[in-house]
């Protein structure tokens, strides 16, 4: 978080807000049906065809451990971001996608004391932004390194 201002990308999941540096987004998609792959980690939904590539697809509902809510109006207006991580390349599901916002460093706090070990590598921080709290998330970092060679 060096520099006064971070580009940020802010969406939903399971009624919260979160954001994500947009530097790890690639793209957001509209949302797709994945194809189910057998004997993967129970958060990852499926695959899907990419740019003429396998682009896995992460559920981060359920990384979270978040209850699945299958709400029709919000299944609408599901996306997928495409993340970059070095070569490789995966999706993530999310709620809503509602903006891409310059924040200033000084609205950024460190991540509360209870935050699980897990959790602390991939959790940045806190951003106060008008009356709402949005985590910070990393999703460079989102997957460890035995969950990575599982899905690539």
């Amino acid at each position: 978080m060096e520099g006064k201002e971070m580009k940020i990308l802010i969406f939903s999941l399971n009624g919260e807000h979160y954001a994500t540096d947009i530097g790890d987004v690639e793209r957001i998609l509209g949302y797709i049906e994945s194809t189910e792959m057998p004997d993967v980690p129970d958060f990852v939904e499926g695959v899907i065809n990419y740019e003429n590539n396998i682009l896995p697809i992460l559920n981060l509902s359920k990384k979270f451990n978040f209850p699945i809510i299958k709400n029709q109006s919000e299944q609408d207006q599901k996306k997928i971001i495409v993340v970059k991580r070095n070569d490789k390349k995966f999706g993530v599901i999310v709620d809503t996608v509602y903006e891409v916002s310059d924040v200033s460093n000084s609205l950024f706090e460190e991540p509360p004391a209870i935050t699980a070990s897990a959790s602390k590598n991939y959790i940045e921080g806190l951003i106060k932004l008008n009356d709402k709290i949005v985590i910070l998330l990393n999703l460079d970092k989102i997957l460890s390194d035995e969950e990575e060679e599982l899905i690539f």
